[in-house]
């Protein structure tokens, strides 16, 4: 992952956070969509998987509603394994933007 050091590509005005949370979201939403096994809350963790590829394609999303996103897709896949490493990375992605008060 980029740090927020990084500038962005030459020639871009593109936030490198949103890139990275673009990048993030849409390795997660394969590897989910590859999971053969239907699971009562994959619709949810789809949604929010979709409400956080708009946010980073919409510029400077909000902290709270990143946040709120992430835990709802941690909790919907949280129990397969599989998808641990992408949802680490969408959390890293998510951090970019601000870590949660406390940490």
């Amino acid at each position: 992952m980029r740090s927020l050091g990084q500038r962005p590509v030459t020639g871009s005005d593109e936030d490198p956070r949103a890139v990275e949370l673009r990048t993030a979201v849409s390795r997660l939403r394969r590897q989910l969509a590859a999971i053969p096994a239907d699971f009562p809350d994959r619709s949810i963790a789809e949604d929010e998987l979709a409400a956080l590829a708009a946010m980073a394609a919409g510029g400077s999303p909000q902290i709270p509603l990143l946040r709120r996103s992430l835990l709802l897709i941690a909790g919907a896949i949280g129990s397969v394994s599989a998808l641990t490493r992408a949802l680490t990375e969408v959390r890293e992605a998510v951090d970019l933007f601000g870590r949660p008060p406390g940490r």
